[in-house]
């Protein structure tokens, strides 16, 4: 980890990545200049540019909330569940994922009936316009969301750890609910900084509320509400892949409650004897003992950990590998050929087809191993595991 700061920084900025490209970096020295900060931001190893703050990303605020140093997929995160299989043959393997494909509607698409409303997160708002305006409008629409993966870098994996035994991983979040939840409230933001005169200036794209304004508090309820319904989401989808085992396997049994660890929210938390709202964007806590996940690429490995505490990150890690490229860059300058070898040579069964799915490529991310080694000092590695078998979003 290293420390940077510089006169015109509020807070220092505490890094544990290796690799900062000049516009992230540029995005962190926009908020290092805010006013409300607490303490320090602290960078993971994984960071790199996203929309106004860097996904990979911590900070702690006074007093206030900012919807983009969350993100727009509000709760997205990471589950994962042991099984007492040792060992799967490919072909049994094959007719798993092909059965999920059925049941989990990936990319763009959505279930074609609604979902019982019983199985989505209920709140006593969910039917008060006033209150949770957002999830109010879109509430008919997540009904249909529910149990589906989303696009992007979110995957079902089945994976072999190191502990002898298969794994089932999903990485998915709050779906179309969590985007219109995070438009509504930065748009409202950025009105409102516009109003009071902002210090903060309007291209830094850190518009934010005070956390107890009207605004504020509504922004907070329903963003728990997206951080439940993406768990949701999460929990359906498992039982679903879950469903497809034993489906094809009769004997088939998961062992131990699920792990869940999510990326994209913030919360009211007490850090160097101040009550401070953590903004965690592409970043998850790792409070001592705490189990997480860290995941790879759809070619590399992934690893359960334990959180180790360290106050100096907010008690947080990183998030996962984090990308070296963009999507359309990716598709432009990788080899087709070269990123299915790397899949291939490991007997992975995976999602690449034409140039198209380029933008998952393993190339398209960091090395895992570099990211692991950059943050030991946040967790410790429990599980590792290696690919069997991917969808991807």
């Amino acid at each position: 980890m290293k420390v940077i700061n510089k006169e015109n920084y509020n807070v220092p900025v505490f890094n544990w990545c290796s690799d900062l490209e000049e516009n992230t970096m540029g995005q962190i020295e926009n908020l290092a200049r805010l006013p409300f900060l607490h303490k320090r931001i602290c960078i993971m190893p994984d960071s790199h540019l996203g929309y106004g703050m860097p996904i990979g990303g911590v900070i702690a605020t006074k007093g206030v909330i900012i919807p983009n140093a969350v993100g727009v997929d509000i709760g997205c995160g990471m589950c994962a569940v042991k099984t007492f299989l040792t060992e799967i043959d490919t072909d049994t393997l094959k007719k798993i994922m092909g059965e999920i494909r059925k049941v989990i509607p990936v990319g763009f698409k959505k279930h074609k009936e609604k979902l019982h409303s019983g199985g989505l997160p209920t709140y006593k708002f969910d039917t008060d316009s006033k209150t949770c305006p957002v999830v109010y409008k879109e509430w008919e629409n997540a009904r249909k969301s529910l149990g589906s993966l989303g696009g992007g870098n979110h995957f079902i994996e089945i994976q072999k750890g190191d502990d002898g035994h298969i794994w089932i991983m999903i990485h998915s979040g709050s779906r179309n609910l969590g985007l219109k939840v995070a438009n509504h409230y930065n748009k409202l933001a950025v009105e409102s900084n516009e109003k009071w005169h902002s210090s903060v200036p309007k291209k830094w794209e850190l518009a934010f509320l005070p956390a107890d304004s009207e605004e504020g508090q509504a922004y907070i309820r329903e963003m728990n509400y997206c951080v439940d319904f993406a768990l949701a989401n999460r929990k359906l989808m498992m039982d679903k892949v879950v469903y497809a085992f034993s489906k094809f396997l009769s004997d088939f049994v998961k062992e131990g409650e699920m792990i869940n660890i999510a990326h994209n929210y913030a919360s009211l938390e007490n850090h160097f004897g101040k009550k401070i709202w953590i903004h965690r964007k592409g970043a998850t806590q790792a409070k001592k003992g705490q189990i997480g996940i860290i995941p790879g690429s759809q070619g590399t490995a992934s690893y359960i950990v334990e959180g180790l505490g360290n106050p100096e990150s907010f008690e947080s890690c990183s998030h996962g590998a984090g990308r070296v490229m963009g999507r359309k860059q990716a598709e432009r300058e990788l080899d087709l050929e070269k990123e299915i070898k790397i899949l291939n040579d490991q007997n992975i069964i995976h999602s690449i087809r034409s140039r198209g799915d380029l933008d998952e490529a393993t190339s398209c991310y960091k090395n895992i191993d570099e990211v692991m080694e950059n943050q030991k000092d946040l967790v410790k590695i429990k599980v590792e595991l290696k690919p069997m078998a991917v969808i991807k979003g």
